[in-house]
């Protein structure tokens, strides 16, 4: 019987699908935002909360375990520093997800995995303008090998 067996698979071992929801929680603590599946979106929400959770009470014990869980030290410092002092008045329920189109290669429901309260990271266009131009591409010659 599969009674209160609630882990979602995902088609993963278990350290692999570890990794890969520390990953994504701490995507999702630098962007304010991530796009994927509702599937892994359902099963990155209770992490995501959790370490929400340990960085409300702010103690050195609870840094550690969130930075032992995420494995990313500048994450767990965006968690600690802006993220959860904006969630203190909140009992839970810090993320939401938004369902959006299917994907064109599998027909997967996609859907926006964002923190409630916290203002999304806005993109900088005009920062990325003067490093595309750093840069000049090698033009090739018709005559070379």
């Amino acid at each position: 019987m599969r009674h209160l067996k609630r882990t979602a698979k995902l088609g993963r071992t278990g350290t692999h699908r570890n990794a890969m929801l520390a990953n994504m929680v701490c995507s999702l603590i630098t962007h304010k935002r991530i796009t994927t599946t509702v599937a892994k979106a359902k099963a990155a929400r209770s992490v995501a909360e959790k370490m929400v959770t340990l960085g409300k009470s702010g103690t050195v014990h609870d840094r550690r375990l969130a930075t032992a869980r995420l494995h990313q030290n500048d994450a767990v410092k965006i968690l600690f520093d802006e993220i959860a002092p904006t969630q203190k008045a909140r009992n839970g329920g810090y993320t939401r997800i938004i369902r959006m189109h299917q994907r064109i290669g599998d027909a997967s429901q996609l859907a926006i995995l964002e923190f409630v309260d916290v203002p999304a990271a806005a993109e900088a266009p005009a920062e990325a303008a003067p490093a595309a131009e750093a840069k000049p591409k090698k033009v090739k010659k018709a005559g070379a090998k």
